[in-house]
């Protein structure tokens, strides 16, 4: 599982204790931290850290950097049910809240998040505010995030794409060998989000996709399950 989080201090090591007992850890992982500027704009030190192999189904406790709050997350089932939560657009208003509300009482294992994540639109602090707003919730599950066309920080003048969402929320394109922030991982029988070249239906029965605005063509002709798409601030679903 990858775990990620931004610290002032350059410095700070991109460490991490965690075990199955409050205060108690007996394994540690060492990452690695980037940082980035945009026009007048420099990120703290951003840390991404890879812990694991973990066990299914169990809760883990966990420190960042050697010191600290403790926080905990729990791991997904790796056999059925599993539940997931989804949420597309969240941006930063009382909507937000409302919505982070509402996954929070869910009894969830993984959150699917269908893309515009924070509503910078180049204002790069908001990206800062958007992590404290869901550390409470992103820190104690797993969720796997898309980028969105508000994540895309350009102008004609300058471009930028998706510096700030690549740099905060490191998803898994490289382990996918993909270039154009498109991947996938397995739950649970559930092959999901965004290579449909490497589903082994064997193995994984259902496919879902989680896009921020989904090409219907492509879907149809993959056989896709379930389709999660956000972009159009609304609810709609066909059966």
């Amino acid at each position: 599982m990858h775990i990620s989080w931004v610290t002032d201090g350059k410095s700070s090591p991109s460490y991490m204790e965690y075990g199955t007992s409050p205060g108690r850890y007996d394994s540690t992982a060492q990452g690695e931290s980037t940082s980035y500027s945009y026009l007048f704009y420099s990120s703290g030190r951003i840390h991404h850290t890879v812990i694991g192999p973990l066990e299914s189904n169990t809760v883990y406790f966990y420190r960042c950097g050697g010191e600290g709050p403790e926080f905990q997350l729990k791991t997904p089932p790796t056999e059925l049910l599993v539940a997931f939560a989804v949420a597309g657009d969240l941006g930063q208003t009382g909507w937000t809240k409302t919505a982070l509300d509402h996954i929070d009482q869910c009894k969830y294992d993984v959150h699917l998040l269908a893309g515009d994540l924070s509503y910078a639109d180049c204002i790069q602090h908001h990206w800062d505010t958007f992590g404290e707003l869901v550390q409470p919730l992103a820190s104690a599950r797993l969720w796997m995030g898309t980028q969105g066309n508000h994540g895309e920080e350009s102008s004609p003048l300058i471009k930028y794409g998706f510096q700030s969402y690549n740099a905060r929320w490191k998803m898994r394109y490289e382990e996918c060998g993909s270039s154009l922030n498109l991947y996938y991982f397995e739950v649970a029988g559930f092959h999901v989000i965004a290579d449909l070249l490497k589903v082994d239906c064997s193995k994984t029965p259902w496919l879902i996709l989680s896009f921020h605005q989904a090409m219907e063509p492509l879907l149809y002709a993959a056989g896709v399950d379930i389709v999660f798409a956000g972009s159009v601030h609304a609810y709609e679903r066909s059966v």
